[in-house]
């Protein structure tokens, strides 16, 4: 019996697949390398190109590998590019997983976890942020992933299929051994953008606004290292099999860091100066995105392993000089 991962050669995706494999799990991937990359399949774990869109494809794929489980990646995560192609995110992350989670039901697939976004809060009037929190998003993006929430809410009351919804805060870092991590050179992510800096394939770095009400001014995230996640992932997979019923859970530390605290730790790890200005807001960034962590680990029994920024900070450094190796450059 095998788990699919959708978007399984991708950031977030790769590192659980890994995770998985680590825990005596057999994954098989579909992924349509739009933004993932086929050498990140490991060996042991299949790789099948395509979408996810494609209801032939998932039956084949459930009756080549006896797929009983899914765990859904696939879809597009920038807030931003969201606001500008908002139809491209309700194709990738909504009617797709519509059509992903129909194949599910008349496959008899019925255990399926779901990668979500913290940003189905929106920019919400407390911190932490529980699960309870009213959840009013204000991107595409975070609408177009709460509508697959809704969708998988009323299957699971229609139908024998449990689900678990994982709310992602910020996720940073790489895979301390070094076998995954952001790969993508265009990624919008902060640390990974300071990565580059560090590496010498950026010349610096923006601050996307410095006037939030926040206590340096700049927007607040809870930071998450992706290995820390995948092994969440490993634990709702454990949760659904052991008890019925369909969670949702908050994935975070639970405390949050400014843009210029994690610039600072970047600038403490290397001792670089990333010469970082000041630039207007984005849209879609509300000023403070903090979790609470306790159902997490209460409902999973999930407990991090690296929760420290300069850590996560540190494999990212890490990962992006092994790429820049690994692509002919040399390491500054």
């Amino acid at each position: 019996m095998s788990v699919l991962v959708t978007g399984g050669v991708g950031y977030i995706g790769s590192n659980t697949v890994l995770a998985l494999m680590d825990s005596g799990e057999t994954p098989v991937i579909v992924d349509d390398l739009s933004t993932g990359f086929k050498d990140f399949a490991p060996a042991g774990a299949p790789l099948i190109q395509g979408d996810i869109g494609d209801p032939d494809l998932i039956r084949s794929v459930f009756e080549t590998y006896d797929v009983k489980e899914v765990i859904h990646f696939a879809g597009s995560i920038v807030v931003p590019e969201s606001v500008e192609k908002p139809l491209d995110y309700y194709l990738n992350n909504t009617v797709k997983s519509r059509k992903l989670i129909e194949t599910c039901v008349a496959a008899g697939v019925k255990k399926f976890i779901f990668s979500s976004t913290a940003a189905v809060y929106g920019n919400p009037t407390r911190t932490p942020i529980d699960e309870a929190t009213r959840l009013h998003p204000i991107s595409p993006y975070g609408r177009s992933k709460l509508m697959t929430e809704w969708m998988l809410e009323d299957v699971a009351a229609a139908h024998d299929f449990d689900h678990a919804v994982l709310r992602y805060f910020n996720v940073a870092g790489a895979d301390p051994k070094g076998r995954a991590g952001q790969a993508l050179p265009a990624a919008t992510h902060l640390i990974k953008i300071a990565a580059q800096v560090v590496v010498g394939l950026r010349d610096g770095m923006s601050i996307f606004g410095d006037d939030y009400p926040t206590p340096d001014g700049t927007c607040v995230r809870d930071y998450i290292h992706v290995t820390d996640l995948a092994e969440a992932h490993v634990a709702a997979l454990r949760r659904l099999r052991a008890q019925p019923g369909s969670i949702t859970v908050n994935c975070g530390y639970g405390r949050g860091f400014s843009v210029r605290e994690v610039i600072a730790a970047v600038e403490r790890v290397t001792g670089m100066d990333l010469r970082a200005q000041v630039a207007p807001r984005r849209a879609g960034d509300p000023p403070q995105l903090v979790a609470d962590s306790a159902a997490i680990r209460s409902e999973l029994g999930w407990t991090p392993s690296y929760d420290n920024l300069d850590f996560i900070v540190r494999t990212a450094i890490d990962w992006e000089r092994s790429l820049l190796a690994a692509r002919g450059g040399s390491p500054s």
